[in-house]
């Protein structure tokens, strides 16, 4: 990837991040105020949650900009793996908020069931739960958009970051909703609301951080595409039997070894040649930025 391109890249992510991070802080304020004001232990959480975004919003920032530097004589690959790592802390910020969601509104409704008076939450709260499912869903389309676009798997992250507050503030809206129409004895779908939300931010952070996981221990890519590589390589009629296939993702780019046998006759320019026609082929299918590394052998 060009310079201009590494730039391009970035102003994109740290746009599309501060978008973001603007709704998220205008939200988290909102939602703090609204729960605390309208009595709503779903909101508070709601808010926290919020929270968790904003802050993982500044995390992608600081390690995007480390991601796109190119290689240096202490980074033979580059610096992508710092992307992973930026994702990975965000689906670990999530599945602590998840973790502690669940805690505490289990606790409420132990609480509730032993005979504790739980205040109805106010109206300003279902309205908060209502703007913030408009918000988060409209932020977490356009931020998933552009990480397909880009290609980036922190940004991606990212966007299901806004969803799955999308996703608790709509058990938020069902808590709330049924608390202040259905009476007293419906005042515990505050907390039970806030349980069942917060087991969906489990399972997405889970989800996030698994994929984060299987790089830093440099999994394989899956078979389709490894069987996508064997075949553009016996594309070209002068390889035989491709080989000690290895391959990985470094951030967001794929990293591929291979050894290959040709013609033992062949010059040495000529095999060269072939292996950078194997090299151009790789690129054009999996991007400019892959890295490919080929061992020649002779054939037998």
């Amino acid at each position: 990837m060009m310079k201009n391109e590494h730039l391009s890249r970035e102003k994109e992510i740290y746009k599309i991040t501060l978008w973001g991070s603007m709704v998220n802080f205008m939200l988290l304020i909102f939602k703090f105020v609204a729960g605390i004001v309208g009595h709503s232990s779903a909101m508070i959480a709601d808010a926290v949650h919020s929270l968790s975004d904003f802050a993982t919003d500044i995390i992608i920032i600081a390690f995007v900009r480390i991601s796109e530097k190119p290689q240096d004589e202490n980074h033979d690959y580059g610096h992508g793996k710092y992307e992973t790592f930026a994702t990975a802390i965000i689906g670990t910020v999530l599945l602590s908020v998840g973790i502690g969601i669940l805690i505490d509104s289990t606790r409420n409704i132990i609480a509730f069931y032993n005979g504790e008076r739980i205040e109805a939450p106010g109206m300003l709260a279902l309205a908060a739960a209502l703007i913030s499912i408009l918000s988060k869903e409209a932020i977490y389309r356009y931020t998933m958009v552009k990480g397909k676009r880009l290609n980036s798997k922190a940004v991606m992250a990212n966007a299901w970051h806004h969803r799955s507050d999308a996703l608790s503030s709509v058990g938020t809206l069902v808590g709330i909703g049924g608390s202040i129409f259905l009476g007293k004895s419906w005042r515990v779908l505050d907390p039970l609301a806030a349980l069942v939300v917060s087991l969906f931010i489990i399972k997405v952070s889970v989800r996030l951080i698994k994929p984060c996981i299987d790089e830093l221990l440099e999994k394989s890519l899956p078979k389709e595409i490894e069987d996508k590589i064997l075949d553009i390589i016996l594309s070209f009629s002068e390889v035989r039997s491709p080989h000690h296939l290895r391959t990985r993702y470094i951030g967001n780019r794929i990293a591929i070894e291979v050894h290959i046998r040709m013609n033992g006759d062949m010059t040495l320019k000529e095999a060269h040649d072939i292996t950078k026609k194997i090299e151009a082929s790789l690129k054009e299918e999996f991007g400019e930025n892959t890295h490919i590394g080929i061992h020649m052998e002779p054939q037998n």
